[in-house]
């Protein structure tokens, strides 16, 4: 049965889309709050061929389906009337647990993220043009040139209208209507009028209010954070107008009163604001940068792919479009380049040394997509999971951004790839900070690449991990599950979740431990390791599969109290730390910490046997299995 059909089925046994009030999903379940349990038919769900074993506990309807359960998610929030529901639920009840900083992160993602791509691609058009015309190619008074420059500054001068739409996306409020406010912000006539005013002498007034604009420095084109600013009020004030505005009227009614409240309020106060509050932000980090430009270039360059690991690097991202909004340039860009291109010299030492022949097709398409500023498949795929390369990386990229931050390097355009070294050439054609970008770039990905190639022992920890593999293949009847935690053994059936305790999810035992950290009681790969840290899958070479579920309904703390030391796709060992977790925190929330080490495979083998040992060490025997 396709996970289409399986997620549609469960859709219409939980009582439709009309009786979901909210829906997640952890390791291996999907867990529903439903409007009204009794409307489902849970001895359907119970016996459906694909279903493991429907819970109800503490207020949520929960199908165990398997690990392969975020597939049946995917197309679950696709089932007709479950998509609005879905991104309501990823609005409201994820949010609740989420620090302020985390909150502000993801605001700041969620609006940049969607135009990423275009103002990149603009900044490289750019980057070329600027080329050509050092290069006498073309000539900035030429048609052709204006052309391309209307096709590459367009979603730079028109970025309040852009970051509208986001805006309204991320804030749930009407997106043409944002759209609206920020076309009145970019209004032509405005801003000729304005002019007009300030050439007589005059003063611009709204209903006598001063209004604070100048026309001089373009309006607000090119600005960052007074739509945004505006767009959030805007969902409030959306709000109050429905709330007030006749049915009959709504179809007029809510955009006259917003447009009537928020143009004004832009103007008057948003606007000025946004722009003073810009203004101070790139004076912040000028003041940053002018107390040890060198000390803020090894930073950047250093930590940049550590920040893009955690998110944390959309709190940079704005400032450099800020400072190319409000200055016309930004130090930010060449610095971080740096450590960008350092991850491809990471990568392109171990695509050198790798002997696995799957390890240096993703070192070397790695090594590519990095030169071009996209190192998400870089650093997950290659430098992270094997650490010293990635390590390396990041001490090249300080390197290098030290070195650019020495020379003064600066960036007219936005871009972090190799075809935007043109946009350090300054007005007036001055290619000296390109070179400077070029040599400091060089050396932090030769860095990169010489020590991953002679110390990062690329070969060693894989074949590491082969070899023992290998061996228990040819040679095992048998193999050994070694205790991954430090604690009191619990039967599986003591387990309080019916789900483990009537081994519906495979034979296993459960381990109270003593200790917060979790180990690898295998040599194999990670194959699951769930976003919020308290739920890893893992298969052996000769494919026993195994789950560690630290505690239980532990995914209702959203991450918080676990500490991941692996991603999905790597290559442990047996004794190798997984998960850091806080013991203290998690009782402290009301959860068990009570953790199943379940063989979900369990039926492919002759026969598993557990311990009697009633207390357990990290690395003691703990399961046996016969195959």
């Amino acid at each position: 049965m396709s996970n289409k059909q399986l997620a549609e089925d469960i859709v219409g046994l939980v009582g439709g889309a009309d009786n979901v009030q909210s829906v997640v999903h952890c390791a291996t379940r999907l867990r529903f709050k439903l409007k009204n349990e009794e409307q489902a038919q849970t001895e359907k769900l119970k016996n459906h061929s694909e279903i493991i074993q429907v819970v109800q506990s503490g207020g949520q309807y929960q199908v165990v389906i398997g690990s392969h359960v975020s597939d049946v998610y995917a197309e679950l929030i696709n089932v007709d009337g479950m998509q609005a529901m879905s991104e309501e639920t990823s609005s409201t009840e994820k949010e609740d647990g989420k620090k302020i900083v985390s909150r502000a992160i993801d605001v700041i993602s969620s609006i940049f993220t969607p135009i990423l791509g275009v103002i990149a691609g603009a900044g490289v058009l750019k980057g070329l043009m600027n080329l050509a015309v050092f290069l006498g190619w073309m000539s900035m008074d030429s048609g052709t040139y204006q052309l391309l420059y209307t096709a590459a500054n367009g979603i730079f001068y028109f970025m309040p209208m852009a970051l509208a739409v986001t805006s309204a996306r991320k804030f749930k409020t009407n997106e043409f209507l944002a759209l609206a406010l920020a076309m009145s912000l970019m209004s032509v006539e405005f801003l000729n009028f304005a002019a007009g005013v300030a050439e007589a002498g005059g003063s611009l007034t709204f209903l006598g209010i001063p209004v604070v604009f100048s026309a001089a420095i373009g309006g607000y084109s090119s600005t960052v954070i007074p739509i945004i600013i505006a767009v959030w009020l805007q969902s409030y004030v959306e709000k109050f107008a429905r709330r007030i505005v006749p049915n009959f009227l709504r179809i007029f009614g809510v955009t006259l009163i917003t447009l009537l409240i928020m143009v004004p309020l832009t103007y008057i106060v948003i606007g000025p604001l946004g722009l003073i509050f810009g203004q101070l932000v790139g004076a912040g980090y000028q003041a940053i940068y002018s107390f040890s430009s060198v000390l803020a270039g090894a930073i950047l360059g250093g930590f940049w792919q550590v920040l893009v690991i955690f998110g944390m690097h959309w709190g940079l991202v704005p400032i450099a479009l800020n400072n190319l909004a409000t200055t016309g340039m930004d130090t930010m860009i060449p610095m971080s380049l740096a450590g960008v291109l350092a991850q491809a010299g990471a990568a392109f030492g171990v695509f050198l040394k790798t002997k696995d022949t799957k390890m240096k097709g993703l070192a070397g398409s790695g090594t590519l997509t990095a030169l071009f500023g996209i190192t998400e498949p870089t650093v997950y795929g290659v430098t992270l999971p094997l650490k010293r390369p990635f390590i390396f990386g990041c001490i090249g990229g300080a390197i290098g951004g030290a070195i650019t931050a020495f020379n003064g390097v600066i960036s007219y355009a936005f871009g972090q790839s190799i075809l935007t070294f043109p946009n350090f050439i300054g007005p007036d054609n001055d290619t000296s900070k390109v070179i400077a970008s070029i040599i400091a770039c060089t050396v932090g990905f030769v860095f990169a690449m010489t020590m991953t190639y002679f110390f990062g022992k690329v070969n060693a920890e894989e074949q590491e991990v082969e070899n023992l593999a290998d061996e228990k293949s040819k040679t095992a009847l048998e193999e050994d599950v070694v205790s991954p935690l430090a604690g009191k053994m619990v039967p599986l059936a003591q387990v309080e979740d019916s789900v483990f305790a009537s081994e519906a999810m495979g034979f296993g035992v459960a381990i109270e431990p003593v200790e917060g950290k979790l180990y690898a009681p295998v040599d194999g790969e990670i194959v699951l390791l769930f976003p919020t840290g308290h739920a890893v899958g893992m298969k052996t070479a000769s494919g026993v599969e195994l789950l560690l579920h630290i505690g239980m309904d532990t995914v209702e703390l959203n991450g918080n109290g676990f500490v991941p030391k692996i991603t999905q796709g790597d290559k442990v060992v047996k004794g190798q730390l997984l998960v850091d977790f806080d013991i203290d925190l998690i009782q402290k929330e009301g959860k068990s910490i009570i953790t199943p080490i379940v063989i979900t495979n369990s039926k492919d083998f002759v026969n598993i046997s557990a311990t009697e040992s009633a207390h357990l060490d990290v690395g003691d025997q703990l399961l046996t299995i016969e195959k």
